[in-house]
């Protein structure tokens, strides 16, 4: 596994470079202090997992890079790694194409269960940004407001079976950790705190996410 870091602090980034040694074991590592030396980086290594990006590095900025980076590697995963923590900031870095975004502040198990859910396909948003006083939006209308990945609409579709997280990880061959992330990760996005209440709100909706195949083999 390759993954650039690009933070403009050398003792931040040689702080992932242990952190991301508990995340896969033997991962190349490489490191960026700007924009500039990022981009080239990027095109250098057509290989790379994931991109973990501070929104301050210096020259474009981490969210004109974002934007850089979605029109020229769309499939590229980048998850924002910054100091900023407000809601406006999350939402416009998830509005740019971050697959993520992970508070400095953030424990080093937190990072690591967001990273491990990236790459598993899915997206972190870090729950009490996006749920605190300040989060006034409405429940959903209609499933097209409903913003989950794939991976997300799998496990949606076990809980509706009933399944604990137990046999949902033993379906898709995740991790129960990953698997709580994603859970979590519904429930916002559906506006409830239960698992029972999630699967009304979907039904309330009037559709839903189309079920697993049985045996059928998990996404990477």
């Amino acid at each position: 596994m390759k993954i650039l870091v690009a933070d403009d602090h050398a003792l931040i980034r040689e702080a992932f470079r242990h952190l991301l040694n508990g995340l896969v074991g033997g991962a190349t590592v490489l490191e960026a202090g700007d924009c500039e030396s990022a981009c080239q980086l990027i095109e250098q290594h057509p290989d790379l997992d994931l991109v973990l990006l501070d929104l301050r590095l210096p020259a474009m900025g981490g969210m004109a890079m974002l934007e850089a980076l979605r029109a020229n590697h769309p499939t590229l995963p980048v998850v924002v790694v910054s100091a900023l923590e407000d809601p406006g900031t999350v939402r416009s870095a998830i509005a740019r194409g971050a697959m993520g975004y992970i508070p400095k502040s953030s424990s080093n198990e937190v990072m690591l269960n967001a990273l491990r859910l990236v790459l598993s396909g899915g997206r972190y948003l870090p729950p009490e940004i996006l749920t605190g006083p300040g989060d006034a939006t409405p429940p959903p209308s209609s499933m097209d407001q409903v913003h989950l990945t794939e991976r997300q609409k799998e496990v949606l579709a076990l809980m509706a079976q009933g399944k604990s997280n137990k046999l949902i990880c033993r379906e898709l061959g995740l991790a129960e950790a990953t698997v709580k992330i994603h859970v979590t990760a519904i429930l916002r996005a559906l506006k409830v705190t239960s698992r029972a209440q999630a699967i009304v709100a979907v039904n309330q909706l009037g559709l839903m996410p189309a079920q697993v195949a049985p045996g059928a083999p998990p996404k990477p």
